[in-house]
């Protein structure tokens, strides 16, 4: 986004980026990754030599409160299920983070308002002129 833009048209940017915030569907963060592996059933064709194991299992993956979660998808209808929640997640990411600059550009073109400090302010900023006395 250009720096030379107005005011006006930042403020209109901004509510035009908070409108798409809004307009979002369901989301959520996290990725899809395939798991492939052995089983414990020790007769499991899996435990053969030369057996790639089971899977792909496409899993979704996720923290919580600093924790890792990892959910099955247990079909493929789910999986796109999820991708499209983590596709809208991105797109929320990458709104905030223009909101945010939009803001920055906001700030730094909004002139600064007088300061009008109240009585009691006055007072407290005002310093006596008297020297201290010595003890």
């Amino acid at each position: 986004m250009p720096t030379t833009t107005s005011l006006d048209s930042l403020q209109q940017r901004r509510a035009q980026i908070a409108d798409q915030i809004a307009a979002l569907g369901d989301l959520r963060s996290g990725s899809i990754t395939p798991t492939s592996g052995r089983c414990g059933k020790p007769t499991c064709h899996c435990h053969r030599p030369n057996d790639p194991g089971h899977g792909p299992n496409p899993r979704l993956t996720y923290k919580v409160d600093g924790k890792t979660v990892t959910e099955s998808l247990p079909n493929p209808a789910a999986v796109r299920k999820a991708e499209r929640e983590i596709a809208e997640f991105r797109n929320l990411q990458a709104l905030h983070k223009e909101f945010v600059e939009v803001n920055a550009q906001i700030c730094q073109l909004r002139p600064t308002e007088p300061d009008e400090l109240s009585a009691q302010e006055k007072k407290l900023s005002k310093r006596s002129s008297r020297k201290p006395s010595a003890k």
